[in-house]
């Protein structure tokens, strides 16, 4: 008689493989078809991190979390961010002075910095008249003349770099609904740049214009046109094909539109509104710094809501990749190694030349939008590489790992799907799924800038460290 084991055999297979995906090619090569289900253990299988989880999951403390993640997942949707002016860093930074030098991700000191943020902080130093060369610069910048401090800690935001210095004109905003303020410095375009690390006399000579030209005739223009919704170009601009992030054709057009009568409105000379305008025009990055302040004033809303699992900031320096969560208040930061960006090069460029993640850019995807939103963005994928099946994916991926969708800013190709909102610890851990982010690359050395783009990802640890922090503040 056939045992039901034998039967098995006998017939064709369909194997279920769980987990490390390497035994595929041994199912197959024995002829059997073989579907892997991508899977890993909760908490990485870490003893402590699962004791942690399971602690977050008892019933009580549950409960305590979903109500505290609800309050913060309301926060977030209902903010209303304005931009309301330019200033200057000096005028409008809380905790900015001359000798201020704000930067992207977690706290770092000048002998840890990456060579990127380190070529930005010496142009920054030769800008503001604080040294006469870049190499007085170093001497300046190891001296101890200069306090650094991330730009999260001021209300800001930096993208790359981050580096902002107290004569740079800032982005004013207002969140509306909730009253509290965010900053961000404007973007220098594509060209070399000092936020990538570059940092020559022509670095130099561009801030300058910014800071006498382009930042006054912006701030005039905001005094006459008055406040600017934010939030519904955002909308706007996801629906024309952008994912705000790396991807601003459609958002830069709307910011200009809204922009430009006040702008042709000031005191400025035509030469000089002609050199603004030709300026907007050089690069589609204009509007990317405002979408960054825009989450920034949304997340800060949501921060310290006690018993939330709830991700506020993601940021990078260059050298560590910082989180901070809401019901771990204040500036908390939960730390791990910076990882690579894996992209398309610029020709003549090498991966080995390109420098770790960095920047402040990240709160686009602790938002919702940039890597959660390329669904929205297909053709992103020429920029990060990949598929237009993957930019999908990712946002599918996406909405495993967070509370909500976001009403108020929607994807059309998903059916006007919401955007992925509120990255949740428990369930970053719960399921594997680490948060997308596509970004930038920067040269790993000083001055040079720009190299590339793609995608890349945080380490794991630092959802394992916010979960453990968790649990022992709510035990």
């Amino acid at each position: 008689m056939t045992s039901p084991t034998t039967q098995l055999f006998d017939g064709e297979l369909n194997v279920v493989n769980v987990g490390l995906a390497m035994f595929d090619d041994d199912i197959s090569a024995q002829g059997a078809k073989v579907t892997t289900l991508d899977w890993t253990p909760p908490g990485g299988g870490n003893p402590e991190v699962i004791a942690a989880l399971d602690l977050l999951a008892r019933p009580d403390v549950a409960a305590r979390i979903e109500a505290a993640n609800a309050e913060a997942i309301e926060r977030i949707t209902s903010a209303k961010p304005m931009l309301i002016g330019f200033g200057r860093a000096i005028d409008v930074v809380p905790g900015m002075t001359p000798t201020t030098i704000i930067h992207a991700g977690p706290p770092i000191t000048w002998e840890r910095m990456s060579g990127p943020m380190k070529g930005a902080v010496l142009g920054a130093i030769v800008f503001e008249g604080l040294a006469a060369d870049l190499a007085e610069a170093e001497q300046v910048a190891a001296s101890g003349a200069i306090t650094f401090s991330p730009c999260h800690e001021h209300d800001c935001v930096g993208s790359m770099a981050g580096v902002t210095s107290a004569s740079m004109y800032m982005h004013i905003l207002h969140n509306e609904t909730h009253g509290n303020y965010a900053y961000t410095n404007l973007s220098e375009q594509m060209a070399k740049i000092l936020r990538m690390g570059a940092n020559d006399q022509s670095v130099i000579d561009r801030l300058v214009w910014m800071r006498d030209v382009l930042g006054p005739m912006l701030k005039e223009a905001m005094e006459i046109g008055g406040p600017i919704d934010l939030r519904l170009l955002l909308a706007q601009a996801l629906h024309m094909g952008d994912e705000a992030h790396n991807r601003n054709i459609a958002g830069t057009l709307l910011l200009l539109q809204a922009l430009a009568p006040s702008l042709l409105q000031t005191g400025f000379t035509t030469e000089q509104k002609k050199e603004v305008f030709d300026f907007i025009a050089s690069s589609d990055y204009f509007s990317g710094p405002t979408w960054l302040a825009m989450a920034k004033a949304a997340l800060d809303a949501a921060h310290g809501i006690e018993g939330s699992t709830i991700v506020t900031t993601m940021a990078r320096n260059g050298v560590e990749f910082g989180i901070r969560v809401s019901g771990l208040p204040g500036n908390h930061w939960l730390t791990g190694p910076a990882q690579k960006v894996i992209g398309p090069m610029f020709a003549g460029y090498k991966p080995e030349d390109a420098g770790l993640d960095i920047g402040d850019s990240a709160i686009s995807e602790t938002y919702g939008f940039g890597g959660f939103a390329m669904a929205a963005a297909p053709a992103i994928v020429a920029l990060v590489g990949g598929t237009v099946e993957e930019a999908v994916a990712y946002t599918r991926d996406m909405g495993e790992i967070t509370t909500a969708q976001n009403p108020n800013i929607t994807i059309p190709s998903l059916g006007f799907q919401g955007l992925p909102t509120g990255i949740d610890v428990r369930k970053v851990l719960d399921t594997g799924i680490l948060p997308v982010i596509n970004t930038a690359i920067a040269h790993k050395e000083p001055g040079i800038g720009m190299i590339g783009a793609g995608i890349t990802y945080p380490p794991a640890e630092v959802f394992e460290k916010a979960a453990l922090a968790l649990a022992e503040k709510l035990a």
